[in-house]
């Protein structure tokens, strides 16, 4: 692995866009600094802030509305997507700052203060009905839900900006969404970088566990009455832009959902299966897949294979900063064959040799 604190900058090439148009772009890093890229089917386009809205939300209710642009307490990023590979992070969607915003309910949605019925996702679009008849899309501006935090307390959450997907990737939305802080009297972005500037969400149905070193931890909980602002840049939106869409299917008809949660262990180097992670943010990673979803795109040192429940087996050459231990776990032999895309193995990854 490379080591971190080695002044080397690396120039990388970024696809953007979509697959197709692409520019360049530099991207430099510094410093103390570990960086990870796995390999997207073709030309995956690299995720790029979604910063635009289809829309100004337009304030119909009595609460006090002062947007502001400021690292919100909920949530934060794990890192950004470079073209051909990714940037891998310790986060499933939120760290642990007091309290997580672990799903939202579906029931009680409210556009202009009328509460919707029938309200579910047809993967990220949101549809529901009012009096006025079925709404979807775009109509879901300005929408009103309601959040769960890890406490058991409650916290409003409204749309403010929707980005439709668009060409390949037409059917992944993402929402600018905010959460009211009673506290500070104020909205704040529910998914923010490190600058405060706010971060797209893909909306996700069902729920995740974040429980970290027990049974279950991490784990997909398929909850119909509720579901998940995944904030782009963290494990769960990060494995949509890989390609793994958990409404998808491939060519075949298979479904995408357990190469999606797989891919959520693998990000986050869940060898367990627990929900703990061993890594850290921003080192390198490759991963491919036996679905041509990924395609192995580099010479790298393979390091683990990947199901929903955690990894199928590991080497000794893994991200982890020390040697990982799962206890009770089977390992399976000969880690890497390719031949075991056929006995379970969804996803593989691979670390580029020591430098």
């Amino acid at each position: 692995m490379m080591r971190s604190g080695r002044s080397k900058c690396l120039r990388v090439l970024r696809r953007v866009a979509g697959r197709g148009a692409a520019a360049d772009i530099d991207s430099v890093v510094g410093p103390g600094r570990w960086w990870v890229m796995g390999a997207w089917k073709q030309t995956v386009a690299t995720l790029v802030s979604m910063v635009g809205c289809a829309g100004n939300v337009t304030e119909t209710e009595s609460e006090p509305v002062a947007l502001r642009s400021g690292v919100a307490e909920l949530v934060a990023p794990n890192g950004r997507n470079l073209n051909g590979r990714n940037l891998n992070g310790r986060n499933l969607n939120t760290p642990e700052l007091g309290q997580l915003l672990v799903s939202v309910d579906l029931a009680g949605a409210r556009i202009a203060g009328e509460i919707l019925g029938a309200v579910r996702l047809e993967g990220s679009v949101f549809h529901g009905v009012a009096s006025s008849g079925p709404v979807s899309g775009q109509s879901f501006l300005g929408a009103r839900f309601t959040g769960n935090l890890s406490s058991g307390d409650t916290v409003e959450l409204r749309v403010d900006g929707i980005e439709p997907g668009a060409g390949a990737d037409a059917d992944v939305w993402a929402y600018h969404v905010s959460y009211y802080d009673a506290a500070d009297a104020l909205w704040k972005p529910a998914c923010a970088a490190a600058d405060g500037s706010a971060l797209g969400a893909i909306p996700m149905a069902g729920r995740w566990d974040y429980r970290q070193g027990v049974p279950g931890g991490g784990a997909k909980v398929d909850d119909v009455a509720r579901f998940t602002f995944a904030c782009e840049g963290a494990a769960i939106a990060k494995c949509v832009r890989f390609g793994y869409r958990p409404w998808g299917t491939t060519a075949d008809g298979l479904s995408l959902a357990d190469h999606h949660q797989a891919c959520t262990r693998m990000v986050r180097a869940d060898f367990c299966g627990d929900g703990t992670s061993h890594t850290t943010d921003g080192q390198w990673v490759n991963l491919h897949d036996g679905v041509s979803v990924q395609t192995d795109t580099e010479a790298w040192l393979h390091e683990a294979e990947w199901d929903a429940d955690g990894a199928r087996c590991f080497t000794q050459t893994t991200r982890a900063a020390q040697s990982v231990s799962c206890p009770g776990q089977t390992q399976h032999t000969h880690c890497g064959k390719w031949a075991h895309f056929q006995a379970g193995t969804l996803i593989m990854s691979e670390v580029p040799p020591a430098q």
